[in-house]
């Protein structure tokens, strides 16, 4: 019998500790607002779905916006996660009481439309591009053709580390077209023959192509292992010490399944910081 007893325990352990990892959410019930950062978007909808399918009585949105609004919203608790792709400034910890969870690695990548001979572009080209010196495809090696430079909003993520390691915080041409999404930036650059952008390497899909930068090859294992220097953290935002649903969120995040999910997204998972 004590056998028995002992072989059951040891099965009990063994489902335990192989549960699966949305097990967690079995007898929730309640709400997750998501928004800010639109390079997370596809990895927050994909762990929303799968939340959801489990367990029906948990609802989960998630909207864009850029970093400063996610910012914005978690801090006001207009939303439970608050993404932004850059880490928080000091003041808006300060502010809001924020905590922060970088959970991927994601790059940065120039991207010009498919039919645009360019094949590389230096950061000196780049950096003049978007100062607005040089303002036709010639003058690169492409065809001749006026250069429509596209750019993010004021508060992107995206926007910040493109301004800090592409163009090295270089100036902005006032004549730059604003997109307020890295879809949208896509959608433009994939619009328009003419056009030069950035979005998360993430993005990138045969409706864009992302040309040498300075010898570099966009792609995320380049990004992970440092060959491509573009590159910044993905991260996802509390008031506070997340608790109860949003915690069980951030935790299914940093779950192999969770992983899986941030890998098919077009991103590098982060382990979770101790």
């Amino acid at each position: 019998m004590k056998k028995y007893l002992i072989a059951a325990m040891i099965c009990l352990f063994a489902a335990s500790a192989f549960a699966a990892p949305l097990d967690s959410f079995k007898g929730q019930k309640g709400k997750i607002d998501i928004a800010g950062g639109t390079a997370h978007i596809p990895v927050m909808r994909e762990a929303a779905k799968r939340i959801m399918s489990a367990n029906p009585d948990i609802r989960i949105t998630v909207a864009g916006g850029g970093s400063g609004v996610g910012v914005k919203q978690v801090g006001e608790g207009l939303v439970e996660i608050g993404n932004t792709g850059r880490p928080l400034k000091k003041d808006e910890i300060e502010k809001y009481g924020l905590v922060s969870f970088p959970f991927a690695i994601d790059g940065v990548a120039v991207v010009v439309n498919p039919a645009n001979g360019v094949k590389e572009l230096s950061f000196e080209q780049l950096i003049d591009i978007y100062a607005g010196k040089i303002t036709n495809w010639k003058e690169v090696g492409g065809a001749d053709g006026e250069i429509n430079v596209y750019g993010r909003e004021d508060g992107s993520g995206t926007r910040e580390v493109f301004t800090d390691k592409a163009i090295k915080k270089g100036s902005v041409s006032a004549k730059t077209n604003v997109v307020n999404s890295n879809g949208a930036m896509k959608t433009a650059v994939a619009k328009d023959p003419r056009a030069i952008g950035y979005v998360g390497i993430g993005h990138i899909d045969s409706s864009v192509k992302a040309p040498l930068l300075a010898g570099m090859t966009a792609t995320q294992e380049n990004a992970a292992n440092g060959s491509y220097t573009i590159v910044r953290d993905l991260f996802m935002n509390t008031k506070g010490e997340p608790q109860g649903l949003t915690a069980l969120f951030v935790d299914y995040i940093y779950t192999p399944e969770g992983a899986q999910i941030i890998r098919d997204s077009g991103y590098i998972p982060l382990p979770r910081k101790k």
